[in-house]
């Protein structure tokens, strides 16, 4: 059963030390030194697949992207000044079904995850 963590009543972001905590409590078997390599490995591997341009999809999660964004014209709403903005990449996460029924309070199959 899903444990309410006060983080949950309150809305506070969730921050790096509270994930690291949670990996921690959750497998006492590593030591609070090795659950952080751990945790920092995984990032790690995760940012460096992006920088690359790979696509990173963890199941039941979500996938994170990158694209990339042609220059254009903008135009700043207050003065109606067009400005060029440069070309550049973004990243973007496509949240899993099975994330987004988690998060408004149901469960989904993980097998029914179509994140392609």
């Amino acid at each position: 059963m899903h444990r309410v963590s006060p983080r949950e009543k309150t809305g506070k972001t969730a921050t790096r030390a509270d994930l690291l905590d949670a990996i921690y409590e959750s497998c006492r078997t590593l030591s609070r030194a090795q659950a952080r390599d751990i945790f920092e490995m995984a990032l790690g591997e995760i940012s460096e697949a992006l920088v690359r341009g790979e696509t990173v999809k963890l199941r039941s999660f979500g996938l994170f992207a990158v694209r990339s964004k042609r220059e254009r014209i903008g135009r700043n709403p207050r003065t109606g000044v067009e400005v060029p903005i440069k070309p550049r990449r973004v990243l973007t996460f496509k949240p899993s079904p099975v994330l987004i029924a988690s998060v408004n309070g149901g469960e989904e199959n993980a097998e029914s995850e179509t994140c392609d």
